[in-house]
């Protein structure tokens, strides 16, 4: 029999993972329930990263840098690219994530906590105080030196480690906190990929830049005309990133370009799922065609954003982000690569920017967006829970690693930049769990006080006489 907790009306049910085979109960079931973390994304991307470190600074060292420096051809004649597997990781797969980003920021803006403006403007400030002052402290370290390009280092936030940090800490976070913080990071999200589009992109070519373009309204056109065939769309998005990496605008927004342009409104919102459904099974027998025609009909009455993000976040966070990180934190520590961090401008500016920039950028932007009323403050959430929800949005890691590569030629920038990345991640991790962790329990202490005032109160509306014990008849 299968396991207790798997549903049995689960699909897996009825397929080889809901069986007693050995692999499927010891092996493919857990890791279906570990995937349902909701911090398991964080977990992968950091066993990643601990996996590169160790990689790049064991005895098999070369190997990581030949598997970085492997190259991918394509060649159809007239069009091609040759890339380093690390640049494919960092071009290619990384387009896919900034789909995903694309979706979901769409999303936010359209149906989500952006698009009412009470409520999307803490977020949106917080993230604008999150992404200046980090990049001012960047800069007041390198300003006049050939390191002062890497300032967009330390205004990311990293969703996956933030949202795994606080996840980690479960009931004790209050819900609105946890979609303050998803918010303030597709802001912040949003931000990063405007800085990478205009500060970050090589010499430009104005005519493939152009025929990204035209592609991208002709994307906007068929979806105009209700032209619903999801094929033709991939291929003109691999078409729109070929044209935007020769473009010199960084390949990435391509991704982010078509996320923007995918429909967030269903093609039948009218129609009801579940009736068609009960036609289905009112039905003796069933056609081939009755059942594709069903399937049309309930998939079409879901907006395909939702469902392209239903299928791809999976591929994206348990995949292509760890890829990444697997490629792109390999950093070679040695006690003089150690000593260089330490003392460089770059490993400090991008660290403080990171631990301390984000910390004050978002937590100062945010009580003062709430102290002069044009934000409300998250409900259930204390200055303590601000404060813990912005050392979270230190943790740079993932996008920061990303702009580190297209910021530096020099690698020696860039090793240091990694490092500062790194610690600061971490250092921003844990002080963020601590920091919720001590709100969590000052808010359980001061409900304790509130309902022992109550009942305090209770009593003293309660005639003395009624407190004491009944003499027996």
């Amino acid at each position: 029999m299968a396991d207790d907790d798997l549903n049995q009306h689960h699909p897996w049910s009825h397929t080889w993972l809901g069986t007693d085979r050995f692999l499927a109960r010891r092996l493919a079931r857990p890791a279906a329930r570990f995937l349902a973390i909701e911090a398991a994304s964080g977990i992968l991307l950091l066993a990643a990263t601990v996996i590169a470190l160790i990689w790049a600074n064991s005895p098999w060292k070369d190997s990581y840098a030949s598997f970085l420096n492997a190259e991918i051809i394509f060649d159809a004649g007239p069009v091609g690219f040759q890339l380093t597997l690390h640049e494919f990781v960092n071009d290619a797969l990384m387009a896919f994530f900034f789909f995903v980003v694309g979706l979901e920021i769409k999303r936010e803006l359209v149906k989500g906590e952006l698009r009412d403006r009470k409520a999307a403007a803490l977020p949106i400030i917080a993230a604008l105080g999150g992404m200046i002052v980090p990049a001012l402290i960047y800069f007041a370290f390198n300003a006049g030196t050939d390191a002062s390009q890497g300032w967009g280092i330390p205004m990311a936030t990293d969703i996956a480690f933030a949202v795994g940090v606080v996840a980690l800490l479960g009931n004790r976070v209050p819900v609105a906190l946890k979609l303050f913080l998803l918010s303030l990071a597709v802001a912040d999200d949003l931000g990063a990929i405007a800085v990478i589009a205009i500060f970050y992109s090589k010499s430009m070519s104005f005519v493939w830049l152009g025929a990204a373009i035209a592609l991208l309204v002709l994307v906007w056109l068929m979806r105009r005309r209700r032209i619903w065939y999801g094929p033709l769309y991939l291929a003109i998005g691999v078409v729109v990133w070929y044209c935007m990496l020769k473009s010199g605008v960084h390949a990435t927004v391509a991704g982010v370009a078509m996320g923007f342009l995918t429909p967030t409104d269903a093609l039948r919102p009218d129609l009801d799922s579940e009736a068609i459904a009960d036609r289905l099974e009112n039905q003796s027998e069933l056609s081939a065609a009755d059942v594709a025609a069903a399937s049309f009909l309930i998939k079409e009455s879901v907006p395909v954003g939702e469902r392209l993000v239903d299928r791809m976040l999976p591929w994206t966070s348990y995949v292509i982000i760890p890829i990444f990180a697997l490629c792109n934190a390999g950093i070679l520590l040695t006690s003089e690569s150690v000593r260089a961090a330490a003392g460089s401008a770059v490993t400090w500016g991008v660290a403080l920017g990171l631990v301390v920039g984000k910390t004050v950028g978002v937590f100062g932007a945010a009580t003062i967006a709430i102290a002069i009323g044009i934000a409300r403050r998250p409900r259930g959430a204390t200055n303590l829970h601000l404060l813990g929800i912005a050392m979270a949005a230190g943790v740079g890691f993932t996008v920061s690693l990303f702009v580190t590569e297209l910021a530096f030629t020099n690698p020696l920038f860039t090793e240091e930049a990694k490092v500062g990345v790194l610690v600061a991640s971490a250092v921003a991790g844990l002080l963020a769990a601590l920091v919720l962790s001590l709100a969590a329990k000052r808010s359980s202490a001061a409900e304790l006080a509130i309902e022992a005032a109550e009942n305090a109160e209770l009593f003293d509306v309660i005639p003395d006489s009624a407190l004491l014990p009944k003499s027996p008849k």
